[in-house]
């Protein structure tokens, strides 16, 4: 019975030996997997992670390299690098923009695109950057109307001469390409101004100010609007049923621009392509957008033409954009520090 019992728990322990050798190695195969797998996704990790942050600032890169309107710089810091040397101008240029730092606290600039459209650039990522309502007259109206309007109801054939900047006449594709054009500027002015927040409005304003077609609907639906209130004007003056606003004598005053057909021929269409808008266009911008623009001329350090604004007739609940110009042609926005 002894031998019996003996052989039972020699063979029950060599059994559990056995099972245990087999259970171990597959606790050590399963733990080598294991550890294997989790280096792997480690090192899967750290690799798409790297891979996740050379994409992320490759997009930063072409983002800002595509921007036309560029972050934010410290004011004399872009004054000293500008403007280096003894000559007369780079000093009046140094001494125009200490004056901004030193009297107008104007700590910063972002620096506007060097191209035709600047202007308007600058004026309209100041209205979307400041979340600016469209003006009470385009609330009225729906500006998707307009080019139906002055093709159809007024008779203006003319328009198919229309240019969109660097393109030259579009004849008949004139009416879709505009109605196109309204479409941009309705929709992004739309969303961009309802949405509350300043950094997401700011997100909103890089991104579209990074696609040059988008940007260019835009400024072209700022011409044309410029046209359509010059047509209005032209037929109030002429029926004499309402006064007009004494701009628009200023501008048919011009043997260039005596009638819409004139100034879109000579002006407009030169607008974004060979030309910047001119001091008369700039007070129409300012009237038509309902904004108080007020420029600081580098250029006129020193006298009264310093500080201007256009137009020089506003209404008290108007906004006030400013920008910068050192030659009335290019322009900047200053940003102000207290």
């Amino acid at each position: 019975g002894r031998h019996e019992v003996w052989s039972w728990k020699t063979a029950s322990k060599e059994s559990l030996c056995l099972m245990w050798q087999k259970v171990k190695v597959q606790l050590m195969l399963s733990m080598s997997f294991l550890t294997a797998l989790f280096w792997y996704c480690r090192r899967l990790y750290g690799f798409l992670a790297q891979l996740l942050k050379r994409w992320s600032n490759y997009l930063q890169r072409q983002l800002i390299r595509n921007l036309s309107v560029l972050p934010e710089v410290d004011l004399l810091g872009y004054s000293a690098r500008e403007w280096k040397g003894e000559t007369k101008q780079a000093k009046q240029m140094r001494e125009a923009y200490e004056e901004l730092f030193r009297s107008c606290h104007i700590k910063y600039l972002r620096q506007v695109r060097r191209d035709n459209y600047s202007v308007i650039r600058a004026v309209l990522f100041q209205i979307f950057s400041q979340g600016i309502h469209f003006p009470l007259w385009m609330k009225e109206r729906d500006i998707l109307k307009l080019p139906e309007k002055l093709l159809y109801s007024q008779g203006c054939n003319w328009i198919q001469q229309y240019s969109f900047g660097p393109e030259r006449y579009s004849g008949p594709n004139t009416f879709g390409k505009l109605r196109k054009c309204m479409e941009a500027l309705k929709t992004n002015w739309a969303e961009i101004s309802a949405t509350r927040d300043h950094e997401e409005r700011g997100s909103m304003c890089n991104i579209l100010f990074s696609d040059e077609s988008k940007e260019c609907k835009l400024y072209e639906a700022i011409k044309f609007i410029m046209l359509y209130e010059v047509v209005e004007a032209y037929e109030q003056m002429k029926s004499r049923d309402e006064p007009v606003h004494n701009l628009f004598g200023l501008l048919f005053a011009r043997d260039s621009s005596s009638d819409p057909l004139s100034f879109m021929m000579n002006h407009l269409n030169s607008i974004g392509d060979a030309i910047c808008l001119d001091q008369v266009e700039l007070f129409l911008l300012g009237y038509l957008l309902e904004v108080k623009i007020r420029v600081y001329r580098l250029h006129r350090f020193n006298t009264e033409e310093f500080q201007v604004t256009y137009p020089n007739e506003y209404r008290r609940e108007w906004n006030e954009i400013s920008l910068l110009t050192e030659d009335d042609r290019y322009y900047h926005i200053p940003l102000f520090r207290t």
